[in-house]
């Protein structure tokens, strides 16, 4: 048994934050939480101080690309399929050093990765997957580039990765059988053209309303959503229409638009991340990316933030999510920054990244609140992040991550009851 005392809980659903409270946690879930004088902790119960701190959900990212980091084409290219899959794992370490205790996988990574952490072989959070990228012929998950050569999607070459590129109603049905049978748990389709995309724009519309809606239908017969990659504002009204779960990045949006996901329910996971990762890497290194991408990112920049402070007016209900891939994996933290600075409380930011994420990908009964019987993702942050959204967009502020009441990472002193303090990073 684990009792976490001395910290101020903000709780995932909005309420205030409450001061010098106690949770407690057994075995996998929270088993009692109240004011330190209303919790009882039994003998023999390991206690962690927060020391002031702020107690948080884990944190939940809707749009990461474990087996990517950065656009490096020519690197990609160098890389065996099992060395990428094997540069995934300190990844989904630094994570979760971020905080954030479950990710939706949104393309690239096989199920096998989500089976390896469910299994314990290698540390990680709770996944859910998307596998491939369904796309039209030249869209942007067409990895044909001009050299007419098809490096797949990025450069991702796994066996049980399904090709996406379908044309037409029966050929996007049978990918998206295919990437079920692959063991998705999302199906993604691009609905718009993309930064990273060799022959496209981001203002481009692809895949048509019927090609959507049949894997909409298909995912659907499976119990399964789908997830659109869509940028410009014919496509993003295309998904809509078609009846997808969320719209990914969202740069173009307008009133009608927001209209509709509105009266859908439909989710905006906005990556504000996602443009300002290619065009600091793009600086960083510009004989790696081609200028047309550069360009690509710098363009979408002020639109994509217009938007996201558009639907956050609106009330368009908004998950979490960074495209970690495009960036670098472990700084996901930043996204929260970024969305109080683009019109959100950071109230409203840590909701987006725990109680509403966990809603998006249907974890709601058992993630995303610091709640009696939920299960203890939990993470312990130094300062007031009520105050100071930022402390939480620096890894070395989390001071400790829980999943399912195990430590993922611990950078606290967890003291024995009646004995003497063990080394950090031991519970």
């Amino acid at each position: 048994m684990l009792a976490i005392t001395n910290g101020t809980i903000i709780d995932g659903r909005g309420g205030d934050p409450r001061p010098a409270m106690t949770l407690l946690i057994e075995d996998e879930r929270i088993t009692a939480l109240g004011r330190h004088d209303e919790v009882a902790i039994p003998r023999g119960t390991q206690v962690i101080d927060a020391l002031g701190g702020s107690i948080l959900p884990g944190l939940i990212d809707t749009h990461v690309h474990f087996v990517l980091e950065y656009p490096d084409i020519l690197r990609g290219l160098l890389t065996p399929p099992s060395l990428r899959l094997l540069q995934a794992i300190p990844r989904m370490q630094a994570t979760l050093d971020a905080g954030v205790t479950t990710v939706r996988d949104a393309g690239g990574a096989p199920a096998g990765l989500k089976m390896a952490v469910e299994q314990g072989i290698i540390a990680g959070p709770r996944m859910q997957v998307a596998i491939s990228l369904i796309s039209q012929t030249g869209g942007h998950g067409d990895g044909f580039y001009p050299c007419c050569a098809d490096i797949g999607f990025f450069g991702i070459s796994f066996t049980d990765v399904p090709n996406g590129v379908a044309d037409g109603i029966d050929e996007v049905r049978k990918a998206v059988r295919e990437i079920l049978r692959a063991g998705a748990d999302w199906i993604k389709l691009a609905t718009t053209g993309g930064v990273l995309s060799t022959s496209d724009a981001p203002t481009s519309s692809q895949l048509t309303v019927e090609e959507i809606a049949t894997a909409v239908y298909e995912a659907a017969a499976q119990e399964k959503r789908c997830m659109a990659h869509a940028q410009g504002t014919q496509g993003i009204k295309n998904a809509l229409q078609a009846g997808v779960a969320s719209i990914e990045h969202g740069f173009y949006l307008t009133g009608e638009l927001i209209d509709m996901m509105l009266s859908q329910g439909t989710y905006l996971v906005p990556t504000l991340i996602a443009p300002l990762s290619v065009v600091q890497f793009s600086q960083a290194h510009p004989d790696l990316l081609p200028p047309m991408m550069a360009t690509k990112a710098v363009s979408v920049i002020e639109a994509h933030q217009k938007s996201f402070r558009m639907a956050v007016e609106a009330g368009v209900k908004i998950a979490m999510g960074t495209d970690s891939g495009v960036g670098r994996h472990g700084e996901n933290g930043k996204e929260l920054q970024l969305m109080v600075e683009n019109g959100m409380t950071s109230m409203q930011a840590i909701q987006a990244s725990t109680s509403q994420a966990a809603q998006l990908l249907h974890l709601e009964a058992t993630l995303g609140t610091l709640e009696v019987g939920k299960l203890a993702d939990v993470i312990i942050v130094n300062g007031d992040v009520l105050n100071d959204i930022g402390k939480i967009a620096d890894p070395a502020n989390i001071q400790l991550v829980l999943k399912a009441g195990r430590a993922a990472k611990n950078l606290l002193e967890v003291p024995r009851i009646g004995g003497a303090p063990e080394q950090k990073g031991s519970y």
